[in-house]
């Protein structure tokens, strides 16, 4: 499995002077002589898995490939500056598909102030791969680790979660100005994108700070595609089963201690709703309290990728 990879990974790289992060969040953090430290994050997306050539258009592909990249930053609290743009693109009709994949990428990019600074094309007789580099800067407040989260804090998120499939994960703007603001605002202790999913992710980030997690299952903000995706289905599974694993809703998890959390809670400051969904234990794991206030744990939910 894929996190198995990871922690084989950061157990074989040496350490260095330059590197304040490594892999295991969602950014990496550099440091750059006397200048702010640098948080650099990739993803790399494949037709098949992320998108479907043919079923969407090359401007939705190209916005969600950047997209992303800049909700990793947006997990870091940190701003977005400039990203390079590898594309391995099929033989026949790869100049289209390339030129349709900038123009859904240009209005984002213009839209935080990000540069796209360049990067390679090739082609190839397989399908369209994307692999997008971003680059950005910690700002005064420091890098949202995903290390920090304690016992007691609250479990925070942004909007709402589950039906990504129908639309939302080509379309959806990362919260980057949300992030930004909030850690100015608020003393965040770590934080999280959800892209594979909110109980995995969630669980990643407690097992990240030595801890576990209590959600209780009335709380969780249930998006309406979530309801209208379980009735389609007809397959017994609910919209909260969708809220909890569906992935790619790319909204944000932070652990806040109890008093900053009532106050973000009440001031809701920014565009997307905040809600608190529960809270940070020392025990490690994943729990759930259903309606009737019986607590039993969980396994976490979402996508991982597969490496045998």
């Amino acid at each position: 499995m894929e996190s198995e990879f990871v922690a084989w990974l950061r157990a074989r790289l040496p350490a260095h002077e330059r590197l304040r992060l490594g892999p295991g969040d969602d950014a990496a953090v550099l440091r750059l002589g006397d200048r702010a430290s640098c948080v650099v994050t990739v993803d790399l997306l494949t037709d098949g898995v992320d998108f479907h050539v043919g079923q969407a258009s090359p401007r939705r592909i190209g916005h969600k490939s950047l997209a992303v990249n800049l909700s990793d930053l947006a997990a870091m609290a940190a701003r977005p500056l400039a990203v390079v743009v590898a594309l391995a693109l099929p033989r026949h009709g790869g100049r289209e598909l390339a030129e349709g994949l900038y123009e859904g990428m240009l209005p984002l990019a213009e839209q935080f102030d990000v540069v796209i600074a360049g990067g390679d094309t090739n082609s190839w007789d397989g399908p369209l791969v994307v692999s997008i580099t971003a680059i950005g800067e910690v700002t005064s407040h420091g890098p949202l680790l995903r290390s920090g989260a304690k016992p007691g804090d609250q479990i925070v998120v942004t909007g709402a979660f589950g039906g990504s499939i129908l639309g939302h994960h080509f379309d959806f703007t990362p919260r980057v100005d949300e992030a930004l603001k909030l850690n100015e605002r608020y003393d965040l202790h770590a934080g999280i994108d959800v892209s594979d999913g909110l109980s995995i992710d969630l669980s990643r980030l407690a097992k990240e700070s030595g801890c576990g997690a209590v959600i209780t299952e009335s709380l969780i903000p249930i998006a309406p595609a979530a309801e209208q995706l379980a009735a389609q289905l007809n397959d017994r599974s609910t919209p909260l089963d969708h809220a909890l694993g569906d992935g790619e809703d790319f909204e944000l998890i932070l652990a806040v201690a109890p008093p900053e959390a009532e106050r973000m809670i009440a001031e809701q400051p920014i565009d997307a709703p905040l809600t608190r969904i529960g809270h940070f234990v020392e025990t490690p794991g994943l729990w759930q309290i259903d309606p009737a206030g019986n607590q039993r744990p969980v396994t976490p939910r979402g996508w991982e990728h597969e490496l045998n």
